[in-house]
This record gives structure tokens, sequence and C-alpha cells, in this order.
């Protein structure tokens, strides 16, 4: 419809009869538009709008909306001018500091020829098809995409009709004839590029600067099994896998919780790895949340390879500190309950252990079999495990101490003591009994079943009862050297464990050369780093430094389920209470 008295004049109408007849005309020719792209309707606002373009250029700015793209292709979808919004947008991304994609087919096949190694390496799959005289392309990579899913949505398409296609060619193919469920539309090519890598397919349509993200992923994965390390007399047989979805969906089975939020963040500037920070939104502290998401984003390496321990050395930058800072866990059930608690949890793509934050060292001493009993048996089994961690730490050292000072040793232990001291100082025994658990430990990983029987033979056999019959080892130095391997094994996480070991070899050393000073210097030494060490601004020993009645009760007791009503404080959810008093 003309905008002004002059256009009136020049289409020689004026009045109310001008503008019904200009009315009259617009209908008639944009039945004609959508018949045959052509007509005086279709070419006044193909000019309209090229014109509305060129003014927005001046005043630097583009009046068209987005997405609207005026080069489409007409004519049974042969080749066309292609103007107006595809240079807006292409500007609009530069400015923006994207990398737009190209438009021309050819132009995509070669830069992924320089870029990826098209042709080089023989996973990178291109599939060039024409749907409805529309020339169009698939990448992606082989064995990352199902081949299934790809070739139901083929067959689909290949019924287009030219005419399915002669508008908006881009639009039609996203919104009507692409059968996938999850689908995005990308302008930028590297992040293209990093979706295709982490198994996407990619949809290229020539004359379109836009390119169709499909979900269409197929890793190859294991079935979820019962961890090896955290394993339960009763309860759930599943367990976390090295696929990032399929761990989320195992939380979120047990977590039906609207709350349930998981953010993803990639890390790492060629791995790209996956990262999903977990929480509840109305439990977790927003002040936490944010710092262990900077912390992670501020992460600056070529990529994460060996998955979440490399993330957490990035991310805490403990140096030699030996404590772990971080709760390690493969158990679905055991990180859902964190979650309750207002914990953090960070799991890592292609890694099965799932990061808690923050923690403590009492949460490293807790395994899932206490609450899967009875709250008696359960505290029992707890206290049971507290034994035998406390055991595996100064059981040698104490030992070495009433040996070398008897003086020091109670009546009622009167017992203790080697008649003999063997043919090597006791202190060098130890020591290299010490090495020998820890190198017949790393030999049990690396020998195949088959094997292990044969090699805990020898350990037992030639290692054990031979060198105390030659006399180099004393009786007694192998009996508690087993029992601190056992404590140290009893230890629910495995680097506490590692850890406790060195404080026990520290400790050790200390009694050989200075005696009773030495075990409480250095013992004493130990706590005032487990005091002074903070997990995210979180104290490293509570509940007992700094004091909590509750937390303390629930580290010592097994607590019943309807008793426990209150979440840890040093967590500061924003309900502390679990659950509503009965009214």
């Amino acid at each position: 419809m003309p905008n002004n008295y002059e256009d009136r004049d020049r289409y020689g109408k004026s009045g109310q009869d001008g503008m019904l007849e200009d009315f009259v005309a617009m209908n008639r020719g944009q039945r004609e538009f959508e018949e045959s792209g052509t007509g005086e309707f279709g070419r006044r606002e193909e000019y309209g709008r090229r014109e509305e373009y060129r003014r927005s250029e001046e005043y630097g700015r583009s009046g068209l909306p987005e997405g609207d793209r005026t080069g489409e292709r007409r004519d049974g979808g042969k080749k066309g001018m292609i103007t107006g919004q595809v240079t807006a947008n292409t500007s609009k991304a530069e400015d923006e500091g994207l990398h737009p994609i190209p438009d021309d087919i050819d132009k995509v096949l070669e830069r992924l020829r320089k870029e990826i190694g098209l042709g080089v390496s023989f996973d990178i799959v291109v599939r060039e098809m024409t749907f409805g005289e529309r020339r169009t392309a698939f990448f992606y990579m082989n064995g990352l995409t199902s081949n299934q899913i790809l070739s139901g949505m083929i067959k689909r398409l290949t019924f287009l009709h030219p005419d399915n296609v002669s508008g908006d060619a881009f639009k039609a193919f996203f919104n009507e004839f692409v059968p996938a469920a999850q689908a995005s539309e990308q302008p930028d090519w590297n992040k293209m590029l990093t979706s295709v890598m982490a198994g996407d397919t990619a949809f290229f349509i020539d004359g379109e600067p836009y390119a169709i993200i499909i979900d269409a992923k197929s890793f190859p994965a294991r079935g979820p099994e019962e961890p090896s390390i955290e394993r339960v007399v009763r309860g759930s047989r599943d367990g976390f896998t090295e696929t990032l979805m399929v761990n989320v969906s195992l939380i979120r089975r047990r977590l039906r919780d609207p709350m349930l939020r998981y953010e993803l963040i990639r890390v790492g500037e060629r791995t790209q790895t996956d990262i999903c920070v977990a929480y509840i939104d109305d439990l977790v502290d927003k002040e936490l949340l944010e710092s262990i998401k900077d912390k992670i984003k501020a992460v600056q390496l070529d990529g994460l390879p060996l998955a979440d321990k490399q993330l957490e050395e990035a991310t805490f930058r403990l140096g030699w500190n030996p404590f772990p800072n971080v709760r390690y866990s493969e158990r679905p059930d055991v990180v859902s309950s964190h979650l309750l608690e207002g914990s953090v949890i960070v799991l890592v793509d292609t890694s099965p252990s799932v990061m808690i934050l923050p923690t403590t060292f009492f949460d490293l001493v807790q395994h899932a079999e206490e609450n899967r009993q009875t709250p008696f048996m359960g505290t029992y089994l707890r206290w049971v495990r507290f034994l035998g961690i406390f055991a595996s730490l100064f059981m040698l050292p104490l030992w070495l101490l009433f040996v070398m000072h008897p003086e020091y040793k109670p009546g009622w232990l009167g017992f203790v003591g080697p008649q003999e001291t063997g043919k090597l100082p006791l202190v060098v025994q130890f020591l290299i009994a010490e090495l020998g658990v820890d190198l017949m430990r790393m030999a049990s990983v690396h020998t195949p079943t088959p094997l292990a029987t044969a090699m805990s033979l020898v350990a037992a056999i030639l290692i054990g009862d031979i060198a105390v019959k030659t006399g180099v080892f004393v009786n007694e130095v192998i009996l508690y050297m087993a029992v601190a391997a056992i404590g140290m094994f009893a230890t629910p996480s495995y680097e506490l464990g590692l850890a406790n070991r060195l404080v026990r070899l520290l400790l050790i050393v200390a009694v050989a050369f200075f005696k009773v000073p030495g075990l409480v210097i250095t013992f004493t030494c130990i706590m005032i780093l487990l005091c002074l060490n903070r997990s995210f601004n979180r104290p490293y020993m509570w509940p007992f430094i700094p004091f909590d009645m509750n937390g303390c009760a629930n580290i010592l007791f097994r607590v019943p389920v309807l008793r426990n009503k209150r979440r840890p404080n040093n967590l500061r959810p924003q309900q502390l209470e679990k659950m509503p008093d009965p009214e």
C-alpha cells in the first residue's frame, strides 16, 4: 500500500477510493507472489525491503526483524540472488565476534578440509544429498552418531517436493521437515564444529548461512554397573558410567525434583570437555555455587583428558597437600543424598567418578553400607571403620615407640614387643614392609584376573613366610603391618587412604629419630594442616573444629531417618530443616 500522497498520485489514486483499490491490488499481488514469486506486489515488497535495509545501513542499524531473509530461491529452487537480511546477519555476526557459516556448500566443504581434515581423517563423514531440488549436506563423526536415526531422517526427506521448499528453505527444513526431537539453529562456525565433535550432526542447506544441529548422538559406552570400591550388601547395583547423559539420568531418576538444575560448562581449549554442575536450586548456597562455577570457568588448559582429577587440581590448586578436598563417588544414591543436603555435584564427561563439593574429613570416612542397615548396626559398622582407620594411623608408630622405650609401655601391654629384633632395624623393616604393600597393591591392579590368585600365593608364602624364617623380618612387624593395611583398605575414600599411609610413614620416621617429641610434634603439625585446610571456604575438620553438636552426633552415630531433620550447617543451605514439622 502507498505510504504517502505522492505515491498515491503516482498510482493515480487518492482518498478512500484510492486506498480501497490499492488494498485490492495488494491482495491480488500477494496471491500472485505466493503462487509464482513474482507480480507487482512481490516486486514492490522486495524493492521496499531493500530500500529499508539500505536506509538502515546508512543510519548504522538494521530495521529488518532478526531471522527474516529475503534472498530466497525462487523458480523451483534454482539459484537466485541472496540479499537483504543474509548480508545483515553476516555483518551482525562479525560485529558480535561470531564466525559465520558460508552459505555455499562448496565453501563449507573446502573449509572443512582445511580446518578439520575432511578427506584425511577416516571418521569424518559428509553426506551430500538433494531434497526438493535443494542441495544439502550432513556432517557428522562416524562412531559418535546413530546411523539409524540419520537413515530414518534421510528417508523422510527424500519425499520432499520442490514446492515444499520454494520459499524460506531454512525455515521449512527446520520447522517442518527435519524429524529430530532435538534440533537447534546455529549461525556460528566454531560452535558448530564443537557440537559435531561432541556427537551432534550438522545439516547444511545450500544458500543458507546457518546449520541445523541435530542431536543424533550414539556413544560407545558400557552399561551401569556396581562400583567396585563402593560395594554394598544391600542396595542398588547401578553406578555411573563414562557417558554424561547416562549419569545425569541416573540422578534424575532418583530426584524427581523440579528444582534440580544441570548447568553445562565446557573446559579445555582443545578437548572442549563437557562439565555438568548439578544442584537443587532452592537448597544450595548461591555464593558457594557461584564460587564453584567461577573457578571452573577460570580453568585455562589445553584439555582434560584425565577428566575429573585434572579438573580438581586446576580448580583447587592444592599443590603438595596430600589430603583430598573433594569426595568422589560412583554411586547415584550417594550423590542424590548429598544433593538433598545442599551440596554441589560436578560431573565430567568420560569419567564415572562424580565430585561432591564441598567436603570434610569426616565425609570421606562414611560409607553407603551404614545407611543400608538398621541405625544400631549402622553405628556399629561406622565405629568399626573408625577403629580400623585409627589403627592404620597409630598402631605402628606406637608399637615402635613401646619397643624402643619399654618404660612407656603400660603393664597390661606387657606382651607387646618382639623377642628378637631381626637382622634389620625395626624402622627399616617397617619402611620395607610399607613399600612392599604398595608394590603388591600396584601389581594387583595391573595383574590379569586369572593370575591374581597366583600373585597372592607368591606374596603370602615367599614374601611373608620365608622373610620371617630367614630372620629378615620379625613376626610382629608383619602382623601389625597387615592390620594397618586392612585399616587403610577399610577407608571408604581411596584418596584419603593414600594420604593416611603417608601420615603413618611420617609418624614412624619421627618416632625412630625423635622418640616421643617427634610423635607429638608431627601429629600436631598434621592436625594444624587439617584445621587450616578448607574446601571452598568450608572448614575441613567440621563438625569438631569448629564444634557443632548436631553435626558431631550425625558423625558418631547413624541417626534414624525420622530424627535426622536438619541439614549440615557448614553447607549453609537455604532450607535448614529437612522435613516440615507435623501440624
